[in-house]
């Protein structure tokens, strides 16, 4: 009989007022999330495969790292600085028994993003999978208060180490290998508050499709996922605390997404038995539609 699959811890707002500096750590979140440490069991969909995930120390990075090192793939962990988190993230991958590759820098800069796919082509011995996940936002009430270079940095963030990765990656990707982009509901949806991140968003979303139409005859897919609220440090660090408290309560479901639920979406789309989905999107929304 095969291990019974178990389901996430999923807590409900109102959750205590807490803030924390950019880019947050997750230790320090209330409650922890779940990345499915305890819930997430694999049964070998990705054996043999290696994959990057940016932002791969927390959040939703850290639950495709531990769902896809369950299937049998090795990891290279890309992240900013969050030395703690991604160690974290890598015992949990090791403890899998697959191998995991940290690299920390800021992908804002176009050649640390061909240093990330170089190392991956030297350490785990190839790309398999992209799965280009780090993101940057914050919060403003008026477009008068938002700096240009705060512009700027969510851009080359959120869109152009998009770009960047996926160029590099492309020319070591064999027919079967996939390409996972974390969209937004903002790009569907756009949070005013958070102007300049949902128009990343939205670029990401065009970009995916066009992508997927440049790279079929490759045999390389493309296709993003959607997260509506997900309970990640990027939420107490870039959202006020009174929003933080709240936080989920405005979808239907009325609660934040843990990023263990968010896993099964990015294994599916990375999934070679999958080779007929390519330019689509898929929506975690809490019941948020998107259409």
């Amino acid at each position: 009989m095969t291990e019974q699959q178990t389901l996430p811890q999923t807590p409900e707002p109102p959750f205590d007022e807490q803030k924390q500096p950019m880019p947050g750590t997750t230790a320090r979140m209330d409650p922890v999330p779940d990345h499915g440490e305890q819930s997430y069991k694999g049964s070998g969909k990705l054996a043999g495969m290696k994959a990057i995930i940016t932002g791969g120390d927390s959040g939703i990075g850290r639950a495709v790292a531990i769902a896809y090192a369950r299937e049998g793939a090795d990891i290279l962990i890309s992240y900013l600085s969050e030395t703690e988190d991604a160690e974290e993230t890598a015992r949990w991958v090791r403890e899998a028994g697959q191998k995991a590759v940290l690299v920390s820098g800021d992908i804002q800069d176009p050649a640390h993003c061909r240093a990330i796919v170089d190392r991956a082509v030297a350490d785990l011995g190839g790309v398999d999978i992209l799965v280009n996940n780090a993101a940057h936002q914050a919060t403003f009430d008026d477009i008068t208060e938002i700096p240009d270079e705060e512009w700027e940095v969510t851009f080359r963030t959120n869109i152009h180490a998009m770009f960047y990765l996926t160029k590099a990656a492309v020319p070591h990707m064999k027919p079967g290998s996939s390409i996972i982009n974390t969209s937004s509901i903002n790009a569907d949806k756009p949070n005013p508050g958070l102007l300049a991140y949902a128009t990343t968003k939205g670029a990401i979303q065009n970009f995916t499709a066009g992508l997927a139409q440049m790279l079929a005859e490759k045999g390389i897919r493309a296709n993003s996922v959607a997260p509506g609220p997900i309970w990640t440090p990027l939420i107490p660090a870039t959202l006020p605390a009174d929003s933080v408290a709240n936080f989920g309560k405005q979808v239907p479901m009325q609660r934040p997404g843990q990023p263990a639920e968010l896993a099964t979406a990015y294994v599916m789309l990375a999934d070679p038995l999958s080779g007929y989905t390519s330019g689509t999107m898929i929506a975690v929304t809490g019941g948020m539609p998107i259409i």
